[in-house]
């Protein structure tokens, strides 16, 4: 009982953080727009009907029941049709009919006599202004939280103490874990290494780090070294032989390098070691590149969507595993969230950073995927904008007539079908993740 609980306290923890942030985003948005006296009608956390709304001002805040996003409503988003233009009707054709539908709706939020405080008036500068702020409330808050998590917290980093000895050598093809009798010894078994011994030198060279470290045993493969080590507080040296062994290819982004439809590897020196690791705090100049290096690896996911959605697919309809690497929705972070905070093999501290780390993500996830130059995205709006100012700076140089603010109504059917391609996305990744969960094979 007391880990079903806890699991449901990491994920209402989860469900909790990403309400904050989408609030946060939508203020990222909204005092902006106050700030330029936009007139907002609404401030909503959610979709749906409406669970709990307060007006203050002209502005309506509240909550609804869907929790997957929020919005603000603006008044005049899309420019009124030009004069002498025929109303369409849905006789004129459907996508016709739903831009008419949206310039409808869109001319019901401004107010006779406030005409100048609609959004389609401002100047580049305050539109990109007013759609950035969102996403850059989420990078603030990433930030934020990477300060926590690494210069408060900590990073778990490998030190150079064994943490483990392997007793034998087996072949990568195989899928056993247990050592057989004929199975040779691993070079650190068969050298007498213990874990819990510290490493100082490897081939007469000081030992500082675990990275150095296996680079000294990749260079002497198949070379008979000297290795010291402190044990019970004594300097002993043995001597160990690394086995030339080799190991797949992996990008920055732990993906798989195949070239020709063929794994590429990479020689490796292997004894048969894993590190202790050790929790240290970082310098406030290891947040900015720890955001960026996250920033990078949901822009690469974003650019590779299509792809990894098709492998959740046929995972999700196969019996193939799931890339543990791959996207998942909010279900899938409440179960990793809930996973963490189940286990009683960790620490409580470590738990809690965990949290930590996983909103962090989120908020990365969130800068990235609204900075996504469609409809109904913040970059859609955004691109609006800048094709504004291009439009209208090719009419100033060729003199001719200011064009007027650009008719963002006309994309509405592409922000209709973006709509439709998100709404799917998510469906299938909630199914794999109800399904075919990624666990994070906490004990």
């Amino acid at each position: 009982m007391e880990a079903v609980l806890l699991f449901i306290a990491g994920v209402l923890v989860i469900v909790v953080g990403l309400a904050v942030s989408i609030g946060l985003h939508e203020v990222g948005h909204l005092l902006p727009a106050k700030l330029f006296k936009v007139r907002v009608a609404q401030y909503m956390i959610g979709f749906g009907p409406t669970i709990f709304s307060k007006r203050v001002g002209e502005t309506e805040y509240g909550f609804k029941w869907i929790p997957l996003g929020g919005y603000i409503s603006m008044s005049g988003m899309y420019p009124p049709a030009k004069p002498g233009g025929k109303a369409r009707t849905a006789s004129t054709g459907f996508f016709d009919a739903v831009v008419q539908d949206a310039r409808t709706v869109n001319a019901e939020t401004i107010v006779e006599g406030e005409e100048t405080r609609t959004f389609y008036n401002l100047p580049f500068l305050k539109k990109a202004t007013i759609m950035l702020g969102g996403p850059l409330m989420n990078l603030v808050l990433a930030v934020l939280l990477y300060g926590v998590l690494l210069c408060g917290f900590g990073t778990a980093q490998p030190s150079t103490t064994v943490a483990s000895v392997s007793e034998c050598v087996i072949s990568a093809a195989e899928e056993r874990t247990e050592c057989a009798a004929d199975d040779p010894l691993a070079p650190a078994a068969e050298a007498g290494i213990q874990p819990g011994d510290e490493i100082v030198s490897f081939g007469g060279t000081a030992v500082t780090d675990w990275t150095q470290m296996q680079g000294l045993i990749r260079d002497r493969a198949d070379t008979e070294s000297d290795v010291v080590i402190v044990r019970d507080g004594e300097e002993l040296t043995l001597t160990v032989t690394p086995m030339e062994s080799e190991r797949p290819l992996t990008d920055r982004f732990g993906q798989i390098v195949e070239e020709n439809g063929a794994i590429v590897t990479i020689p490796v020196g292997f004894v048969g070691i894993l590190p202790q690791y050790e929790t240290v705090q970082q310098p406030v100049s290891a947040v900015l590149p720890a955001v960026g290096e996250n920033v990078e690896r949901v822009v690469h996911m974003v650019l590779h969507l299509p792809e990894r959605l098709w492998d959740v697919g046929v995972a999700a309809f196969s019996s193939e595993e799931r890339d543990p690497n791959g996207p998942v929705s909010v279900v899938g972070v409440g179960r990793m969230a809930g996973e963490i905070a189940a286990t009683d093999q960790i620490p409580v501290v470590e738990r809690v950073a965990s949290m930590v780390g996983l909103l962090a993500s989120l908020n990365v996830a969130l800068f990235v995927f609204n900075l996504i130059p469609l409809m109904p995205l913040d970059g859609g709006h955004i691109l609006g904008a800048v094709v504004d100012v291009f439009r209208r700076g090719f009419a100033k140089l060729f003199r001719r007539d200011d064009p007027g603010p650009i008719d963002t109504a006309k994309w509405v059917p592409v922000t209709m079908a973006v709509s439709v391609v998100l709404l799917i996305m998510g469906a299938l990744l909630i199914y794999a993740d109800i399904v075919k969960p990624i666990s994070l094979g906490l004990p």
